[in-house]
């Protein structure tokens, strides 16, 4: 496999999500599960926010981590003094790359940005940090001006770019082709921050790392602005299982790692949330059923204990045989084919005015008042 690593900005653009607002014990604990679960590098904040996200910033820091501790700035010296003050050894220095942002955000051109670029790069190059040179809304940006950015952010000493999808417009055919071109005019390695508005964010993520960036930029549940960013558990599991690629995370964390999140958040994990959903992995139509039964692999793209769920064969309206017989067993209770064929339509038709599966206390009613009927 090849390595890649992964970027984790739910402490930064994760919470920027509307509504969000982390405590610092809260995002001392999202580091340290982070951490636990082997993310290579974690952003935590901006500290030129004020002296609450100082305090935070600085709690991460001292906090020992194996992972790198990034923090997000302007291309501003105050704001690197800022993250120098917190202790972080790595900085994000970020600049809008697309003429639209340009014009209508910062009503500069695009020499102020390579100058401001230069500057604040030499600065935090000068102050021993690591930077990672950030292109914002590189995805509508001019192909030859964000060459030009990168070799700007390269000559200065910056030792990653980063390619921003900031508003999620890229399809995973333009990102791949964007994210090679951009490797072989700019020789520097490059992380990819993608957005979800169209729902693309970890197939663009994927594009990425199969055009040859080495950094993925995510958040735990894809959490962050409008329709959040890339997913952290999606990125590493797809990654894995389907391209090929080694993020060193411990994937049997995730779900914890979600789960926690998801309630400081405020954000609630949707049932069929991929990797982390909690009905992912039950079963109900009596096709698929019976596939699972006899082998896992039918329909499972990878076992559920990788992740540290569990496997359910549900019971309702579309449920067959073969699990009807399944789930009695777990009761202790051995169902003969022909009585589970007798028991279907009267569960499917429960099922129906129910509008959901049967639990197994009403399996066993049902049971019940069949044999003494």
């Amino acid at each position: 496999m090849r390595q890649i690593f992964i970027c984790d900005t739910t402490l930064r653009d994760g919470e920027q999500a509307a509504g969000v607002a982390f405590s610092i014990e809260e995002k001392a604990t999202i580091a340290r599960m982070l951490d636990e679960a082997g993310v290579y590098e974690i952003e935590a904040g901006t500290p030129v926010m004020g002296r609450e996200e100082q305090e935070a910033v600085s709690c991460i820091t001292g906090l020992g981590l194996r992972a790198r501790v990034l923090a997000w700035n302007r291309a501003v010296i105050s704001d690197i003094d800022a993250s120098i003050a917190c202790g972080v050894s790595a900085v994000s220095i970020s600049l809008p790359v697309s003429d639209l942002h340009m014009r209508h955000k910062l009503g500069r051109g695009r020499e102020w940005v390579l100058e401001r670029l230069k500057a604040a790069v030499s600065y935090a190059k000068d102050k021993g940090l690591y930077v990672c040179a950030g292109a914002e809304d590189a995805s509508r940006a001019d192909e030859g001006f964000l060459t030009e950015y990168g070799q700007a952010a390269r000559s200065c000493g910056a030792d990653r770019l980063r390619f921003a999808d900031t508003v999620g417009v890229l399809d995973p055919f333009s990102t791949r082709e964007k994210v090679t071109k951009l490797l072989k005019a700019v020789s520097l390695p490059v992380e990819v921050h993608v957005h979800n508005d169209f729902g693309l964010a970890t197939a663009n993520a994927l594009a990425g790392i199969k055009a040859g960036a080495t950094c993925v930029g995510a958040t735990v549940l894809g959490l962050g602005e409008r329709a959040g960013n890339a997913a952290l558990e999606e990125v590493v599991m797809a990654a894995r299982h389907i391209t090929g690629f080694d993020a060193g995370i411990d994937v049997s964390r995730l779900v914890r790692l979600c789960a926690y999140v998801a309630k400081v958040s405020g954000r609630a994990i949707p049932a069929g949330k991929p990797i982390v959903g909690g009905c992912i992995f039950h079963h109900e139509s009596g096709i698929h059923a019976d596939g699972v039964l006899k082998w896992p692999g039918t329909y499972e793209a990878y076992p559920p204990e990788e992740v540290g769920l569990s496997r359910e064969i549900a019971i309702g309206k579309h449920s067959g045989r073969s699990g009807l017989i399944h789930r009695f067993g777990g009761m202790g209770i051995k169902l003969s084919s022909n009585e589970a064929s007798e028991m279907l339509m009267e569960v499917r038709c429960i099922s129906v005015g129910l509008k959901r599966g049967l639990s197994d206390a009403e399996l066993l009613s049902l049971y019940k008042s069949r044999r003494q009927a």
